[in-house]
């Protein structure tokens, strides 16, 4: 993608992905999911997953999946609350920019 990606549009594309399994998902997965919209390596992808769960919008557990520990990740109720409000945000934003390109804004 030409276009550079900030750290809240980065947040509500991987809360998106994440909500989309009721039960959680892992990053492996949360990084290829995340890959087909814009490019992302995993050293990116981690520290995002750590600030969002510090942030209290996802909760971490661990589960076996053949014979090793995988990390999960799952959308808590705080990170629905913030990936609704980035959806609306994103609507605006995107509603400008396609303004714009279509001939410009009017105030």
């Amino acid at each position: 993608m030409v276009f550079n990606t900030g750290a809240a549009l980065l947040d509500a594309i991987v809360l998106a992905v994440v909500s989309k399994e009721p039960e959680g998902t892992y990053g492996y997965k949360i990084t290829q999911e995340v890959r087909q919209v814009i490019e992302l390596s995993e050293s990116t992808l981690y520290p995002v997953l750590r600030r969002l769960q510090k942030d209290d919008c996802l909760a971490v557990y661990d589960m076996e999946c053949a014979g090793r520990n995988r990390r999960y990740y799952k959308v808590t109720e705080r990170g629905l609350a913030q990936l609704a409000s980035y959806e609306e945000e994103w609507k605006k934003y995107s509603a400008k920019i396609t303004g714009m390109f279509e001939g410009g804004i009017n105030q």
